[in-house]
Order: C-alpha cells, then structure tokens, then sequence
C-alpha cells in the first residue's frame, strides 16, 4: 500500500454527524429526552435520508435509492461489473438515543469515499457507501429490515402484517414515505465482494483496555421475543390477594427468573426491554401484561437451551398463577463469525498507521452479521466512552472518530485500488 492513509478531516467528519443529529422527532424529544429519536419512515428518518443524498452527490457520488429506502453512494471503479466493495450503516435510532450508533459508519464511509476519490482518482472496482433504512426494531417489531432486503433475508412486499404501536403496517408506512414501488431499484444484491462496516463499540472494553481500534471476529446470535400474559383485572382493594390472577405479579416472576437464570450462564445476555400493562390503572390489579424478551450469545446451541428452558419455565409460572401465556418470536439471528481474510487486512492497517487494536466478539448485533454469507464480512470499532450507547450520553472523541476512518480508508484502498485477495 505504501504510506498509510490518515485520515485528518475531522471537523469535516463531525459536522456532518452532528447535522444529522438535528434530524429528530421532535414531539418523542420534548417527551422523553435530548436524545435522537429517528425512527423508519417518520418525518425525521425521511429528511435525514434525503440530506444524506445531497451530501454523498456533493461528495461526487451517484446516488440511488431502493424499493425499501436503502440510500447508496457509489463510486464507480474502471471495471464497473466487477463485485462491489460495500461500507455503510444504518439511520435509524433506537428512542431517545445517540448521535453516533450507526450514523458514524456512514458518515465515515462518505468520508472515506471522498478522501479516496479525491486523492487516487477511479477505483479498479466500485465502492459504495449505504445508508440502511432500519437496523434497530425500534418502530415496528422487525429489525434489519434495510440489510434484511439486500441479502434476501426479508422481502420488500412482506410488510403488510407488521404493525407499529399506532397500527401502521410497515407497508403502508413505506408507501407513505415513497417506497415500495415497482419502478424503483431492486433490494436484493449479488454483486458484492465485500461489505465493511465501522460503528462504535457500544461497550467498555476497547477504553478499559486502552485500545484505538476493534477487529470484529464475531458478533452474537440473538433472539428477541413478544410475551403476553393474560389474567384477570379487578379491583385492587376488594380483591383478596389469594383470589387474585394478577398478570404483572406473573411478569414480574418471569423477569427475575430471567436475571436468575442467565446469571449463571457465562457470557449470556438477557433483557426485558419493553413491558406493558393494561389498563395500568393504580387501583386496578393488571388484567393483561406484554413484555419483550433480548436473550444473546456466542454459542447457537446454548441459546437455543436457554430459551427452551426459560419458556419451560414461564409456562409452569403461568400454569400456577392461572394465567394465559403467549410467546412469540420475531427475530431469530445465529452467531456469525466475520472474515478472517478481512480481519488480517485490517491488523496489518492499524500496525501501519501505529494503531493500537484488539480482536474481540461484538456483544450488540449488526447489519454486517447478515452479510457473512453473502461475501467477506469485517466490522471495525472504536471505542465508546464510558461504554455508554442508545443514550443521548453516546460519546466517542472526533480523534477516536477519526482514527476509525483512517482505517476504513486504508482498508477500502487496499480492497479497490490494490486489489487485495478475499
């Protein structure tokens, strides 16, 4: 490769993140927060997206979009049919959340192409850089509905049983922001080479450990469900405990019984992250109960026994306390191991540029796991302070910020100028 890349707009870099952060529902921000709130085909999602297009074309891009929103920049190589070398992330947000949990592996990525362009002319094969439209699940009880359309994971018709918290389709939310129309570009790819993605940590052990850079090996599968608890509502003073069928009572068993269990299994990570209840009246003793369940590890088989033992026993709970249980599954990810041609590049990068780095697992899921299958997949993180992410105090320093992009530059010449082996 020669010198390494250094990658030294940052000003550049972060004005543009924080351009984005201004993209925010509002009405969800006087609510509950600072924080970003973008969800999938609001007002907000639509107008970031649409800035995004403004700025990869100011960047000397072409842009499309997809049936489902996914926005792309490309940079056309000299072989324009040669496999595409793809980085980008997600626009999304989880509610009340931070500046920087996907958006940062898109701006890098505009960054990176800019950079490159700018300084060694046309590529030997294309790059782009994309926006995913979701990641996250955070409006409609689906996650990676961007990615999940490009690897053929979803189906970008598929969206008429999927409803938010107000009863909108996913279809008819799609439609309403200009999506999902015959006429416009496919979703599903085949013509990848690589897919790179640079995100922050989200976690604690890059700063604990004083390292610059993380080398993604792997990143958890994970299992996300929808409990339902149905008992019976009534008067909270007339009520005498022992004739009580109290839904919250049994939640509120399941959920301990959750910490309990997944405390004893190293490496396993359990939330209940949403929890409902109706007609959440003080006085009234909860008649139905919905909660959601985040179960994630390393391993497939042991996730698989966890959660069949766990749902054993919610059920004996529920048998005892006379309540009706519904559980159902609405993401299912296995474990993926990212590409260890890819990881290699990215050691010899940070070395090069004097990077301190270290491999590691990544706790949180990502668009890059549904890729693994579709060609080489590497992940590149920098460190999150505090380990603090999904929270309007996500911080990452624009030195930290920058010292990532150098090292999504350096990769991507590597892959599109130089032709490095996959």
């Amino acid at each position: 490769m020669g010198e390494p890349i250094k990658y030294d707009r940052i000003s550049e870099l972060c004005e543009l993140i924080e351009r984005l952060a201004a993209f925010t529902d509002e009405e969800e921000e006087a609510a509950i927060g600072k924080g970003v709130t973008r969800l999938v085909y609001s007002r907000a999602w639509k107008e970031a997206q649409s800035y995004l297009a403004e700025t990869m074309v100011a960047a000397g891009l072409s842009v499309r979009w997809d049936k489902v929103g996914n926005l792309i920049g490309r940079l056309e190589g000299s072989n324009p049919h040669a496999p595409v070398v793809l980085t980008g992330s997600h626009i999304d947000t989880v509610r009340n959340g931070g500046k920087l949990d996907g958006v940062y592996g898109i701006a890098g990525g505009i960054a990176a192409l800019r950079l490159l362009m700018e300084t060694y002319g046309t590529p030997n094969v294309p790059i782009e850089v994309v926006s995913f439209c979701e990641e996250e699940g955070s409006r409609f009880p689906i996650a990676y509905w961007g990615s999940g359309n490009v690897t053929g994971l979803f189906d970008w018709q598929g969206g008429h049983d999927i409803k938010d918290a107000g009863q909108t389709t996913l279809a008819a939310a799609m439609e309403a922001s200009g999506f999902g129309r015959p006429d416009q570009p496919e979703c599903l790819r085949s013509d990848l080479g690589a897919f790179v993605e640079l995100h922050i940590e989200q976690g604690v052990l890059l700063e604990r450990m004083a390292k610059q850079i993380g080398i993604v090996e792997a990143i958890v599968g994970q299992r996300r469900y929808a409990v339902s608890l149905k008992g019976s509502a009534n008067h909270a003073g007339t009520t005498p405990m022992a004739m009580r069928v109290d839904a919250m009572a049994g939640a509120a068993e399941m959920i301990v019984r959750l910490e309990a269990l997944a405390a004893r299994n190293a490496s396993l990570v359990a939330t209940v992250g949403r929890l409902q209840a109706v007609p959440n009246t003080p006085n009234v003793i909860p008649g139905a109960v919905d909660f959601t369940l985040d179960i994630r590890h390393d391993n497939e088989g042991t996730l698989s026994w966890f959660c069949d033992y766990l749902f054993q026993e919610y059920s004996e709970i529920a048998n005892r306390r006379g309540l009706k249980l519904a559980i159902t599954p609405w993401l299912e990810t296995k474990p993926v191991p990212m590409s260890r041609t890819l990881a290699s590049h990215i050691e010899n990068v940070c070395a090069s540029l004097s990077l301190s780095y270290r491999r590691m697992s990544s706790g949180a899921g990502h668009d890059a796991q549904l890729f693994s299958q579709l060609c080489p997949t590497a992940m590149i993180f920098v460190p999150s302070k505090g380990g603090i992410s999904h929270s309007p105090e996500e911080h990452t320093s624009p030195e930290q910020l920058a010292n990532g992009v150098s090292v999504l530059v350096s990769l991507l010449y590597e892959l599109a100028y130089e032709g490095k082996s996959l």
